[in-house]
């Protein structure tokens, strides 16, 4: 089958158009040495039995791991079978997106209640309908607030996701923003007196993590203060969204637009994604946020509807109005966060707490062994950096049992050399990591 649908007449029509000669002038920008020369060297066709038995032979290569001890952005928590339930309904997994929204009752009520949970979790006013992962949604945030001030800075913390600083990067210099990094001191906390030092009028706001990177848990409160003074904003974010069961909502510690990664709710890892972007933002901010909202109303007979309220996106008013060109929202997988939330209700705390003492009894095992040493002295969630000779060979023992290793820090931070940051969710039991530390042990020197 032809999936070039052009005629040879068609081509000649769009090049005259064009005011060019040849195909070659209309790809011209594509520098040489990557410019295709050649038919794709493509196998022949396959029927669809062969199709099929073919893409079930690669799909038996992918390895599933007996347990997994990292964390880094992606992590493994135990999904009631009620969330897959809900989400395979058709009316739910075939409206993916409420581009007719006075036809998709069920979809926006959902994206609703996701929003309402989300809004009490973060202690804002309002939460959008979902972004496409946590990385964007940090970076949509710190494009939220200089656009709110109008200013041309942004303080990032180190302790940020390392994929993450690099997408508000991207954000920011597409947006003509200046990027600063603040440190992080041996605590694993930002480092506030440097973090006040840099700050000035044109700083916008200012962006931390808590939990962080390194699994530490912040006290952002006095963060928000010094923040507060130069007139800025505070961003707080997350990448395990399971800890907004245990901790404080940022909203009550002086946060003022919370941005993070809603995987944790109920979205298998998966290799990587779709993922869930979580954003919530004080009131100030409601006709400012990016993406949609879903909200409540009535009919003219008086019967509860949902609409879409806000849709301050390029596709629905004028480009130069947009707060954002983000396309779409992850409607499905903000559905798997509504319906785990729901399931969970107030054992979320418990789950946490969870979390919690498993990350605690994990970490004081592993350090009993001598050469293994923790690198920061903050309190953590469910992740811990600890340091040793030789990582790699610890990831690659574990490997060998089946097991995930944890994430060499070296990567994206270079000062931490013999950095491995682990994770231990509920899904470990203590036999889980009894065999890992035993592992561990005897891989480290």
């Amino acid at each position: 089958m032809d999936y070039i649908p052009h005629t040879p007449e068609d081509e000649r029509a769009m090049l005259e158009i064009l005011g060019l000669s040849s195909l070659e002038q209309l790809f011209r920008d594509i520098p040489d040495p990557y410019a295709l020369k050649r038919l794709l060297d493509l196998p022949p066709p396959l029927t669809e039995w062969e199709t099929a038995t073919a893409m079930k032979a690669l799909a038996e290569e992918n390895r599933i791991p007996a347990m997994t001890l990292m964390g880094a952005g992606a992590y493994d928590h135990y999904i009631p079978a009620v969330v897959q339930h809900i989400l395979s309904r058709s009316e739910f997994y075939t409206a993916y997106t409420p581009y007719q929204a006075e036809i998709s009752q069920g979809i926006l009520q959902a994206i609703y209640e996701y929003q309402s949970m989300i809004s009490g979790l973060t202690g804002m006013a309002v939460a959008n309908a979902s972004m496409y992962d946590g990385a964007s949604s940090m970076a949509e945030a710190a494009v939220l607030a200089a656009r709110s001030l109008g200013r041309g800075k942004i303080a990032v913390a180190r302790t940020v996701h390392p994929e993450y600083r690099r997408v508000i990067g991207t954000y920011g210099w597409a947006n003509g923003l200046e990027i600063m990094e603040i440190p992080y001191m041996e605590n694993g906390w930002v480092d506030g007196d440097a973090l006040e030092a840099r700050l000035d009028g044109d700083t916008a706001a200012v962006l931390v993590q808590s939990p962080n990177f390194f699994g530490v848990v912040e006290d952002i409160a006095p963060l928000a203060d010094r923040v507060h003074r130069q007139g800025a904003l505070l961003i707080t974010g997350f990448s395990d969204a399971t800890s907004l069961g245990l901790l404080a909502p940022p909203g009550d510690r002086g946060a003022d637009i919370v941005a993070g990664e809603g995987q944790a709710f109920g979205n298998p890892l998966n290799f990587g994604g779709p993922y869930l972007g979580i954003l919530a933002a004080k009131a100030p901010f409601l006709r400012k946020i990016p993406g949609r909202i879903a909200g409540a109303t009535v009919d003219r007979d008086g019967r509860r509807g949902f609409v879409l309220t806000l849709q301050t996106r390029e596709q629905h008013i004028r480009r130069e109005r947009a707060t954002s060109n983000i396309c779409s929202n992850e409607s499905l997988c903000a559905l798997a966060a509504a319906v785990y939330l729901a399931a969970a209700g107030p054992n979320l705390r418990e789950l946490a707490v969870l979390n919690v003492r498993k990350a605690s009894y994990f970490r004081a095992r592993l350090l009993e062994k001598d050469g293994l040493e923790n690198i920061f002295s903050g309190p953590v969630y469910n992740e811990f950096a600890l340091r040793c000779s030789d990582p790699r060979a610890i990831n690659e023992a574990l490997e060998s049992e089946g097991i995930v290793g944890g994430f060499l820090l070296e990567r994206d931070y270079p000062e931490l050399a013999g950095g491995l940051l682990l994770c231990a969710t509920e899904t470990l039991t203590k036999k889980d990591m009894d065999r890992a530390v035993s592992v561990i042990h005897r891989a480290a020197r």
